[in-house]
């Protein structure tokens, strides 16, 4: 089986690549409070579903499923690094951030990354959480050719320059959608091959750090171990499972082919769902 896909054209949006973000699903040991954050936090309603709730975004879910006992992660085993949600635009990330400042969030970070400007935060229970804004591709930064891929930096985000490029508090668009999600591992090279033979493909590695994606985007998962190893244990809080929706049949099929219940268990412990594509 091959790596990946063929990469379709690069102006692909990344919510249009052959396989992109489905949701996230986060295990609460205080449903109602973190349902009460995310909601101020976006602006979205929380609707039922089975015993938990569900934020709807754009082409996307974020779920949360009571876990009232739980333990609470030590921050050293795989899960979830951050889940990232990508907002259509600068003045959109601009509003969200006074929106956010005038709730009194505490943020965690701001970066540049040359491929996108973005924001860093942890909800009530830990789970990391960024929002961010790509550049056009055009000015994406890309490493020295023959290698493909991009090379992404960070470097302090220009937080005022920011603000600025909106009048005042927005909550976040309908278009705002999860773009990434970058995941804790244990083992570097047997989970990022794993998301590979998913039909992911390389886009950049850094020091314990893969970023993969499908459809030319610059990731759509990220794995490190900066901090974690092992495999994660069963009962924690925090992540439940990682979705991946394919939008083509092709891409279905390839993806379908390492995973055929439709999920799985990458090396590091971490669930992935598969759904097909809508419709």
């Amino acid at each position: 089986m091959p790596d990946a896909l063929p990469i379709p054209p690069a102006d692909l949006p990344p919510e249009a690549a052959p396989l992109t973000i489905g949701g996230v699903t986060l295990a609460a040991r205080d449903l109602p409070g973190l349902a009460r954050f995310y909601t101020a936090l976006l602006g979205l309603e929380p609707v039922p579903q089975g015993a938990g709730l569900r934020f709807d975004l754009a082409g996307a879910m974020l779920r949360l499923l009571p876990a009232p006992d739980a333990r609470p992660e030590r921050g050293d085993e795989p899960g979830l690094f951050h889940t990232a949600f990508l907002m259509p635009d600068r003045a959109a990330l601009a509003g969200w951030l006074h929106h956010a400042l005038a709730l009194g969030v505490r943020l965690d970070g701001a970066s540049d990354h040359g491929v996108s400007e973005a924001l860093y935060l942890s909800d009530p229970e830990g789970n990391g959480i960024e929002v961010y804004a790509d550049r056009p591709r055009a000015l994406w930064p890309r490493p020295p050719a023959p290698a493909e891929g991009v090379a992404m930096v960070t470097r302090q985000l220009d937080l005022p320059g920011l603000l600025a490029a909106a009048p005042g508090a927005a909550l976040a668009p309908r278009a705002t959608r999860i773009g990434h999600v970058h995941l804790r591992a244990g083992d570097l090279a047997t989970t990022e091959a794993f998301y590979r033979g998913l039909g992911l493909a390389v886009t950049q590695r850094m020091p314990r750090a893969s970023f993969l994606a499908s459809g030319g985007y610059h990731h759509h998962v990220a794995v490190n171990n900066w901090g974690s190893s092992g495999v994660r244990p069963a009962g924690l809080a925090g992540l439940a499972a990682l979705t991946l929706r394919a939008t083509d049949e092709a891409a279905f099929r390839h993806a379908a082919a390492a995973m055929p219940e439709g999920k799985a268990t990458d090396p590091s412990g971490n669930t992935v769902l598969l759904l097909p594509p809508a419709g």
